[in-house]
């Protein structure tokens, strides 16, 4: 089995994709975390793409080759979020807040646009599990969009204005930083 400094890999062609995908992305850093395969994932809604497991530091992966790039970053996202601490969370979350106030709709993947569809007015007032999981997913939504190179895609849906804000906020506190997982 392949291993990079920070990724154990179970199949070439995954080692091959992230290694092509890391000179886009902040240096990161953190103890392994293995990349496998699993047929049949699936979460409280249905199918998945993939599912970060991050007490075990492993991400499975069930999605076709062509959009391997964009799950991964996302999945590798979640990790980052995870570490990140509670003022650059905290930071992301008021971004995120104003968007909402603002009415902003649409977002960089389903996994957060299905969450915000079902926020309501006191889900963020009262900061509600239902509003954090909407943030980290949102979050990593809007890594795998800066950092996949995947350029265009039916799931990214938020206006040019909050992306371009998301891109200003993540140069600013994410690149600076590196990706500690």
């Amino acid at each position: 089995m392949p291993v990079s400094p920070v990724f154990v890999f179970e199949d070439s062609w995954q080692e091959k994709r992230v290694n092509a995908l890391l000179p886009g992305l902040p240096p990161v850093s953190g103890a392994p975390v293995r990349i496998e395969t699993i047929a049949g994932l699936g979460d409280r809604r249905g199918a998945a793409h993939a599912g970060a497991f991050l007490r075990e530091r492993r991400i499975a992966f069930d999605c076709t080759r062509p959009e391997f790039p964009r799950i991964f970053v996302h999945e590798l996202f979640h990790f980052v979020w995870l570490r990140l601490g509670n003022p650059a969370r905290r930071s992301f979350e008021d971004l995120v807040e104003k968007e909402w106030r603002a009415g902003a709709r649409g977002e960089l993947g389903w996994s957060a646009e299905w969450r915000k569809d079902e926020l309501t007015a006191p889900d963020i007032g009262l900061r509600s599990r239902r509003w954090r999981e909407y943030c980290c997913e949102s979050f990593c939504d809007t890594a795998a969009w800066l950092y996949s190179g995947v350029e265009n895609h039916e799931e990214f849906t938020l206006s040019a204005l909050f992306r371009q804000r998301r891109r200003v906020w993540f140069r600013k506190t994410i690149a600076a930083r590196g990706l500690s997982i």
